[in-house]
């Protein structure tokens, strides 16, 4: 078998756009990735391109060899666009295989530990502005039976906070804690805005709201410095969504950085560079909660993922998206009582239609973390891309919420 194309498929997704990749060959198997990277997306497309070359003419099934001569032949050798130009390819690849041998992927990469995984909410704001708003949605998302809740409270705060808006950041965490009540776990994102003595003031004003943990408190160019918030914190520290390498993740676990680890398999280089920084993490005893905001194909991998490594706890979970998703991708996800069902299809699981990706083309999306608009993440007509089971009302299944 030997790749007979190599196509980026940039596609507007509202906050971002989806960069996807299709890989064909010469037995008529095609497989899909992808590696969306925000307000980068264009520059992705150009580094799959720059990988095509390289790719025509090859085996599928030697994998990790391609993408590990890729790595070395791109002499800078790390950073967000080549590692998620990577992920998207080996995605693509490991698809081909997986459909050629009748396979999931999660066999390529050791077997399956589970049929379903955990998912905590996010995106379940969308258009809040007050602390009643954000309750209120809080306890609609609760009851579609999600157990646990992200969100970033902290508007357009940067390195700093004045007392106006920390007291209202304070508001709407105490008041989706007393929306849905103590057993729903509460995971409050920083998105890196804060120095480290607004982080360590931070992380001890929301201790008295229980939360899960406190995610990427600081930028993430210093893993010492968020050794230190977490060494004085008086809450969990989850970070890893901007790491773009296992070296990074060593470096965390090494200086004790974080209490959860949050890799995102579209950026760290792919499947197979996950599965080593989930292996570094178990011999560390640190749970893996993957970063997973992204797309169709991405929350496919992410799948894979939380099925092969026997750390993952958590599955990030957007509930909802734009209502092109449907069209442009085939996917079978179902969320039960708070969990995800892991597919057994060959590959994947996943496909793009290219036809309807061509129909909503790529659209320039500033990033509005800091901007103070961040709830505004999703359209009016956005509408849920997962079947749903039986939720309303659900009970959490008997495990640590917290």
């Amino acid at each position: 078998m030997k790749i007979t194309d190599v196509r980026p498929v940039v596609v507007d997704a509202f906050r971002a756009n989806y960069v996807f990749v299709r890989i064909d060959t010469d037995e008529g198997l095609h497989g899909v990735g992808e590696g969306t990277l925000e307000v980068k997306e264009l520059a992705l497309a150009a580094a799959i391109e720059q990988l095509k070359p390289y790719l025509l003419g090859k085996d599928p099934f030697r994998t990790e060899h391609h993408v590990e001569t890729l790595h070395r032949d791109s002499y800078w050798r790390t950073g967000p666009v080549l590692r998620s130009a990577l992920a998207a390819v080996e995605a693509a690849m490991l698809d081909i295989k997986g459909k050629a041998l009748g396979v999931p992927v999660y066999e390529l990469l050791g077997g399956k530990h589970r049929d379903s995984i955990k998912c905590y909410a996010n995106g379940w704001f969308a258009g809040a502005r007050t602390p009643e708003e954000f309750a209120s949605k809080a306890r609609a998302t609760v009851a579609q039976g999600f157990v646990a809740l992200k969100w970033d409270p902290f508007g357009a705060a940067y390195m700093q906070i004045d007392r106006p808006q920390r007291n209202l950041s304070m508001d709407i965490m105490a008041a989706v804690r007393e929306a849905v009540g103590p057993d729903i776990g509460l995971m409050i994102e920083g998105h890196g805005r804060f120095d480290v003595p607004t982080a360590i003031a931070l992380a001890r004003d929301i201790a008295r709201f229980d939360p899960v943990w406190f995610e990427e408190p600081l930028p993430p160019d210093n893993i010492a410095a968020l050794a230190e918030v977490r060494a004085r914190a008086q809450v969990e520290i989850a970070a890893g969504e901007r790491f773009f390498d296992p070296a990074s993740f060593a470096d965390a676990i090494a200086r004790g950085a974080a209490d959860y680890l949050q890799p995102d398999v579209s950026h760290v280089g792919g499947l197979l560079a996950a599965k080593r920084i989930a292996a570094l993490a178990d011999a560390a005893f640190l749970p893996i909660c993957p970063h997973n905001p992204i797309g169709p194909v991405a929350n496919a991998m992410t799948l894979h993922l939380a099925a092969s490594a026997s750390n993952v706890v958590w599955l990030e979970t957007m509930v909802t998206d734009v209502p092109w998703r449907g069209e442009i991708a085939r996917e079978e996800t179902s969320l039960e009582n708070g969990y995800m069902a892991i597919g057994n299809a060959p590959g994947l699981g996943v496909d793009i239609d290219l036809a309807a990706c061509a129909r909503h083309p790529y659209q320039r999306h500033d990033l509005r973390h800091y901007s103070g608009a961040l709830t505004d993440i999703r359209p009016g007509e956005a509408t849920s891309y997962f079947a749903a089971g039986s939720q309303a009302g659900a009970e959490p299944r008997a495990e640590e919420v917290k």
